[in-house]
């Protein structure tokens, strides 16, 4: 088995089906290994297939010469016709669709990712989720016993006033959370328990910049996530359920979030 370092240039290889065959084994195993990448490589496949989806009506239609040109860079786009990064996004996808164009698609950092940071918390927070929601001795690190310790000691290590949510109208029960590393800051993880064992978690985290709220799927088949990023924190809340309940599970999570960082 090959043995190296992969990164997201690999998740983008694989796609294009241009990652070696004698490096596969290694690269699935370095997925299995880092929950985060995998999730990323789901979500990079479900944008894919999206695309093709958006454009299957005109995906057997010949790609204009002067498109092909402006795409690879081989005719300057008029300043007086400023182009927006859907246009460039949307005439890269018809490229890819029709084949041949893949990698030129794949290797442009972010072209129909318009807030990356709202990927990178989603992805943070169904990453914690899938791995110690499954958990059953461990999944927590302070259990909802000690819900008072738990909410002052993330909430200081956090920099945030943590208010663990109330989730009993919704059928929930908070069975502890835990300190979860965030790129270069610190977020808490709140896991709660239906009485059938369905499991949803509460990810937050502070120092972010941006402001934004939406809902996020790494996989068709995996959990997706609800969040919100504004004033200086971001919040997801993840699960399995269906996208309706866990609308209402993480509107009624999040308002009562707002109200303990307002207190």
């Amino acid at each position: 088995m090959i043995r190296r370092d992969f990164s997201e240039r690999d998740i983008h290889m694989a796609l294009d089906g241009e990652l070696p065959p004698d490096e596969r084994a290694a690269y699935d195993a370095w997925l299995d290994a880092n929950p985060e990448m995998r999730a990323r490589s789901a979500r990079f496949t479900a944008d894919r297939e999206a695309l093709r989806s958006a454009f299957a009506g005109v995906l057997d239609e010949p790609v204009p010469a002067r498109l092909r040109k402006v795409v690879l860079g081989e005719a300057p786009v008029k300043a007086a016709v400023p182009r927006s990064r859907w246009w460039l996004a949307a005439a890269a996808a018809v490229l890819l669709a029709t084949g041949g164009f893949g990698g030129y698609f794949a290797g442009i950092d972010g072209i129909a990712q318009e807030d990356p940071a709202e990927d990178r918390l989603a992805e943070q927070a169904i990453a914690a989720h899938v791995i110690y929601a499954a958990e059953k001795r461990h999944a927590v690190e302070v259990p909802a016993s000690d819900k008072d310790h738990l909410q002052t000691w993330l909430s200081n290590r956090v920099g945030l006033k943590l208010v663990a949510p109330d989730l009993t109208a919704n059928g929930f029960q908070l069975v502890g959370g835990r300190l979860l590393p965030a790129g270069d800051s610190k977020a808490a993880m709140l896991l709660y328990e239906d009485d059938k064992g369905e499991r949803i978690s509460l990810f937050v985290t502070a120092e972010s910049v941006e402001n934004a709220k939406g809902t996020y799927a790494s996989a068709q088949d995996g959990p997706q996530a609800v969040y919100w990023l504004d004033k200086g924190y971001g919040c997801a809340v993840v699960g399995s359920l269906p996208r309706e309940q866990l609308a209402v599970v993480a509107k009624n999570a999040y308002g009562q979030l707002l109200a303990g960082l307002a207190s």
